[in-house]
């Protein structure tokens, strides 16, 4: 038996919950194209989106630690990975799109720059009277323009739905400007569902890796509410927090948020009795949510995360080595448009020389930027 689009649209129709996205009855691309015989809509926005460049690039961009400084920390690629995996296991609890939030997760950090957010907090001030810079909007850039893959159209011809996700991506550090895509309402249950699956991984993850770093150390945990009553639960102490505790303790406050988050969203879809994606849209706030006492001690989380591991001192040199590269790099491409790429300068002549310099740093993995400023700046490199 094969199981061609439109039976897999079927199944989707019959199967999935009323409030779900269907992709039989997506508002569809920007350019008129054929759809795959065996693969939904958002299957196949899905496979565009893991065959880009700047995903691939994701593998060396910095999530909180620098690639070369190890090979296990998370980069925005495996925290990318992370998300779409935290994502499946919430919709498909929830009766969605599991295609759908896969492919938001995919798409949602394309645009970030290298260095983390550090690096996007340089490129907006650089960029300011220019039109600034944001990662959710560079995302948006990549898979509607920049990607070029196709000879009919520019970018990735997305279907709606994956687009307005991407532009409504947002938690406590990202606010959307979804002009274009309904600001007015809210996205679909499964972008909102990306959004916390993309909180729920990088605080359990960075997290993790302050560990292994050692710039977190076991004691520390337990000044945490809900680290010391899971740690409590689990049996664990500061003496006999070993490699192996340690990723049993990670796994099982995953598991704890992600169970919360499926119990806490189908409560509340009940209690406002959503039974439409419409309804899921003109809600005036999000549906998809932590439970309130959780909610409490996320924020308690995140608190002792900046204080602790985002302010340490190691993390603040990389951020102003950062600074000084991007910046260096942007000064030089602007004030010598000549030194850039031949594709580059050509770009320029169609987006203005700072927006065509802007994407080309945003562009850069850590290692690539960092190799182009001891071109430009340090005559003793030869590479």
């Amino acid at each position: 038996m094969l199981f061609e689009r439109a039976h897999l649209e079927a199944q989707e129709a019959q199967n999935l919950a009323p409030y779900a996205v269907k992709s039989g009855q997506s508002r569809g691309r920007q350019h008129l194209e054929a759809e795959s015989r065996f693969r939904t809509p958002f299957q196949k926005d899905r496979d565009r989106v893991n065959h880009t460049t700047a995903f691939r690039r994701l593998q060396y961009k910095t999530q909180v630690f620098v690639n070369y400084e190890g090979d296990y920390y998370r980069t925005r690629l495996t925290h990318t990975l992370e998300v779409a995996q935290v994502a499946r296991s919430i919709v498909r609890a929830l009766g969605l799109n599991q295609e759908l939030a896969e492919t938001i997760a995919f798409a949602h950090d394309l645009g970030h720059p290298p260095f983390g957010h550090s690096g996007e907090a340089v490129l907006d001030n650089l960029m300011q009277g220019h039109g600034g810079f944001d990662h959710n909007k560079q995302s948006m850039r990549i898979v509607t323009y920049l990607e070029q893959r196709y000879p009919g159209f520019r970018g990735l011809n997305l279907c709606w739905e994956t687009r307005e996700g991407i532009v409504k991506h947002e938690t406590r550090y990202d606010l959307p400007d979804a002009e274009g895509y309904e600001p007015h309402l809210r996205p679909s249950l499964e972008a909102q569902i990306v959004n916390l699956a993309d909180e729920i991984a990088y605080n359990a993850h960075d997290l993790d890796d302050g560990l292994r770093a050692g710039l977190l150390v076991a004691g520390q945990l337990w000044e945490v509410e809900l680290l010391r009553d899971l740690l409590g639960g689990l049996g664990l102490r500061p003496d006999n927090f070993d490699e192996m505790g340690r990723r049993i303790f990670i796994r099982e406050l995953l598991g704890l948020i992600i169970t919360d988050t499926i119990t806490a969203t189908h409560q509340l879809l009940e209690k406002h009795r959503i039974g439409s994606l419409e309804a899921v849209r003109s809600h005036p706030a999000p549906l998809a949510v932590y439970s309130g006492s959780l909610t409490r001690q996320l924020n308690e989380l995140r608190e002792f995360l900046y204080a602790s591991l985002y302010r340490h001192y190691y993390v603040v040199r990389q951020v102003g080595k950062s600074r000084l590269v991007l910046e260096k790099l942007f000064e030089a491409y602007t004030r010598d448009p000549q030194i850039l790429p031949p594709q580059v300068q050509k770009a320029a002549e169609a987006a203005g020389i700072h927006r065509a310099a802007c994407d080309y740093i945003a562009g850069m993995t850590d290692r690539f930027a960092l190799d182009e400023y001891a071109r430009l700046f340090e005559p003793e490199f030869h590479r």
